[in-house]
């Protein structure tokens, strides 16, 4: 199933895609995709349902985060081969593990904004797990049964504010529309091999990012298993797994975005986001 939220910010409904790719509403039959409509058990139940007979979203409704109510988002840092090697360091023996606030959530077609006084802001296209049953100490066998599926994710980073300003990496990732999420989450059961997809990135049409998730250093299931020895996973929380080669930070010289520019970013299976650049009330930019 491919599972969507629609309508104006902070009033989303939750829907899903039919066959034909068309939106459904599912609001009269669960309350939002959050919590308790991401365990296994409720995932059966609609997918049980027939799209059909729901009734049709408005057309071109705004498309939400794909996920509601989320706890955490848990990023993962330099996971990637390639994009490890573009920023010159060692390929880590430990995933890196970071958090990034909830409030930097937006949608995926949402304008991202960049804050006053930045200079610096990136891109990040990462495939995001989102976990659909909670638990603590999984070990790998057991890690699938707490996934409910995948989003595409956009780890936007304001590289000033991450690397110059004393402290951790967390001042630079937690911007207000710093997190694109969607535009759907995507049930686990419709992907053949979540280490074999294609995601990329591009600013104005040129493309930055073109990686694969075989380059990934911890795959999918180690890092459920890692993450949940140091904190218990809730329903609706998110791992962002890393990004490819290809972030601004690591061109030569140095890319990053400014004002009027799009991106668009996509994951195989996942979808797209398209997300128009512009400055933060009180920023000039």
């Amino acid at each position: 199933m491919k599972l969507i939220r629609w309508g104006a910010a902070g009033q989303e409904q939750p829907g899903m895609l039919d066959r034909q790719g068309q939106l459904r509403d599912l609001s009269g039959v669960i309350e939002d995709w959050r919590g308790a409509a991401l365990a296994p058990d409720s995932l059966r139940r609609l997918s049980a349902l027939a799209p059909e007979t729901l009734p049709l979203a408005p057309a071109q409704a705004r498309l939400g985060p794909c996920v509601a109510g989320v706890g955490k988002i848990i990023c993962v840092g330099l996971n990637y081969r390639d994009h490890a090697r573009e920023a010159g360091m060692a390929l880590p023996q430990e995933p890196i593990l970071f958090l990034k606030a909830v409030s930097a959530i937006t949608g995926p077609h949402d304008p991202i904004e960049i804050p006053p006084g930045a200079a610096k802001v990136d891109w990040e296209v990462e495939l995001g797990i989102v976990i659909g049953r909670g638990g603590r100490y999984l070990s790998e066998a057991q890690a699938m049964e707490h996934v409910a599926g995948y989003c595409l994710v956009n780890d936007v980073s304001e590289r000033a504010y991450q690397l110059e300003r004393g402290g951790q990496w967390d001042k630079g990732k937690c911007a207000d529309t710093f997190a694109p999420l969607g535009p759907y989450l995507v049930t686990a059961d419709e992907i053949d091999d979540v280490q074999d997809l294609s995601l990329w990135l591009e600013v104005d049409g040129v493309r930055r990012q073109d990686g694969t998730t075989r380059d990934m250093i911890f795959g999918v299931v180690a890092l459920v298993a890692y993450i949940s020895r140091f904190m218990s996973l809730q329903p609706g929380d998110i791992i962002a797994t890393g990004t490819p080669a290809g972030v601004g930070m690591g061109l030569k010289p140095p890319v990053y975005l400014t004002r009027g520019q799009q991106l668009r970013a996509g994951i195989s299976g996942l979808g797209e986001q398209h997300n128009a650049i512009i400055a933060a009330a009180g920023a000039e930019v």
